[in-house]
């Protein structure tokens, strides 16, 4: 996946000519999906800046489709609503404001369950977007990680290696991957309804 986030500019939509912020731990938000192009003005800054956050926001309000990522960036979206965009941290030996960089600046992204968001290195991972099993066979790392995770599930060798088979990125069960930013590992988890 590209990172090309970072020259993409709002003004392709409303005019502006502010660049999208740069998200370390989620490089691609609009490849991934988690931002999109769109008019509505976000509840947070009260600007319309041509893109809104559609992933998950863990907060009292209900705060779905109505943020900028510009707010998400800068922590403000999270200090007004007390709103966090991952799930699950998973990993350990990572500083508190690395986790909550990621929980309180960083887009998360759907998933059918509970999404989680990997740690490794003392650092957060780079979210690279969702994959089946086509675009998990270049990642063979993340893939072996899966299949860890399914045996551990007490299956069968011949019904894990099913599972990974129906791996797809586009309907369930789903892969997610992601990217150590220090040694350049891949690892992924994938879930379903």
């Amino acid at each position: 996946m590209q990172a090309g986030t970072a020259f993409l500019r709002a003004g392709s939509v409303t005019g502006m000519s502010e660049e999208l912020p740069g998200f370390p731990y989620h490089p691609d938000p609009l490849a991934t999906g988690a931002v999109v192009a769109s008019s509505t003005t976000c509840v947070c800054c009260g600007k319309a800046r041509g893109f809104i956050y559609t992933g998950p926001v863990y907060a009292v309000e209900n705060l779905s489709n109505l943020l900028c990522p510009w707010c998400i960036a800068d922590g403000s979206a999270a200090a007004k609503y007390d709103a966090h965009f991952i799930g699950d941290p998973v990993g350990d030996d990572v500083p508190l404001e690395v986790v909550m960089s990621v929980d309180a600046c960083t887009p998360g992204f759907s998933s059918w369950q509970d999404s989680r968001w990997f740690f490794h290195c003392g650092d957060g991972t780079a979210f690279m977007g969702a994959v089946g099993a086509a675009e998990l066979a270049a990642f063979p790392d993340a893939r072996e990680e899966l299949r860890s995770e399914a045996g551990a599930w007490g299956w069968s060798a011949e019904a894990v290696e099913s599972y990974l088979e129906a791996l797809d990125k586009d309907g369930q069960p789903t892969g997610y991957l992601f990217r150590c930013r220090t040694c350049g590992r891949y690892m992924a988890y994938a879930d379903f309804t």
